[in-house]
């Protein structure tokens, strides 16, 4: 893919995988389920014991922590939404349920499945197990071959891989950070990087497996540039100053009034317009991918832009 670069150098098992995630922490709970009581001389059902566990892949490990359970009645309420009956955090959940029939949602972060369950009213209860057939990621990116991008200056949104019927991807999470560790049901998936609020975008398909947790680094074609407006070279930066940034073909990418400017450009050839009082300078400047630097715009007469009106 162009402009972007993806690297997929760490993949691990299920157990060791998973253990650096933020984990909901809290106790089983076995919520008393009144909805399901008799009244009059109708003898209510005798709830039963059921257990229920998940994993992230077929006869893989059972999980311990950082799942959401939800059990859900199959008769839909007022809302023609299916009602909550029992719902636990953690590992392995225990419920009292009354014979029937559910419909039992596992989640773990934006990875999940549903099932349906039958609770018999004799004989054993199964112990039910969840294949989440999950994995996931951790995103960062870089400027140029090998410039580690801050943190802070990097924002991901995360989308199906393939485009609906309007020609646009799903979006699936927006304003990921750097270093975040997202969790997915295994598939591809489209990967938007976004260095800075300027042009700078890097785009890629990232395959998450099953169990697995990979690093993917993107690559940006950009650098972070300063612009000073100064009345010689290597001195201070002149105050009040208004800016203008455009592109080779004259659009503008950016505006600010400030003593000096600091934004993220895509690589290309730019012009820099520096308005002081009643004049205005320019300057020409090229960004190098992974090559941040100053760039001083002169207060010099033959700097001035000809034929523009300052007011």
């Amino acid at each position: 893919m162009p402009g972007a670069m993806l690297a997929c150098p760490v993949s691990a098992g299920a157990d060791d995988a998973f253990k650096t995630f933020r984990q909901l922490d809290g106790t089983v709970k076995m919520p008393k389920l009144n909805a399901f009581s008799g009244s009059g001389a109708v003898r209510a059902p005798v709830a039963r014991d059921v257990t229920l566990q998940a994993s992230l892949t077929q006869g893989g490990q059972i999980m311990q922590r950082g799942l959401n359970w939800r059990v859900f009645s199959p008769i839909p309420g007022p809302d023609g939404k299916l009602p909550v009956v029992a719902s636990a955090e953690g590992g392995s959940a225990n419920f009292l349920l009354p014979p029937g029939d559910y419909f039992v949602n596992v989640a773990f972060g934006r990875a999940g499945v549903t099932k349906k369950l039958q609770v018999p009213a004799n004989g054993e209860v199964e112990k039910q197990t969840l294949v989440l057939d999950a994995g996931g990621f951790v995103l960062n990116a870089v400027a140029g071959s090998d410039q580690r991008v801050p943190a802070e200056k990097l924002k991901f949104s995360i989308y199906t891989a393939e485009a609906r019927e309007d020609g646009e991807r799903g979006l699936i999470m927006a304003d990921v950070k750097a270093n975040t560790i997202v969790r997915l049901n295994a598939g591809t998936y489209h990967v938007v990087s976004e260095y800075g609020t300027v042009n700078s975008v890097a785009r890629a398909d990232i395959q998450v497996e099953a169990g697995k947790l990979t690093e993917a680094t993107l690559q940006h074609r950009a650098a972070q540039i300063t612009l000073k407006l100064v009345s010689q070279p290597g001195g201070e930066a002149v105050a009040d100053t208004a800016w203008s940034v455009l592109t080779s073909a004259g659009d503008v990418v950016s505006e600010s009034v400030r003593a000096f400017t600091t934004m993220v450009l895509a690589e290309g050839d730019y012009t820099a317009i520096a308005r002081n009082k009643d004049k205005i300078y320019q300057r020409d400047f090229t960004v190098t991918p992974g090559r941040n630097k100053d760039v001083e715009v002169l207060m010099k007469e033959a700097q001035q832009v000809s034929g523009v009106d300052a007011d």
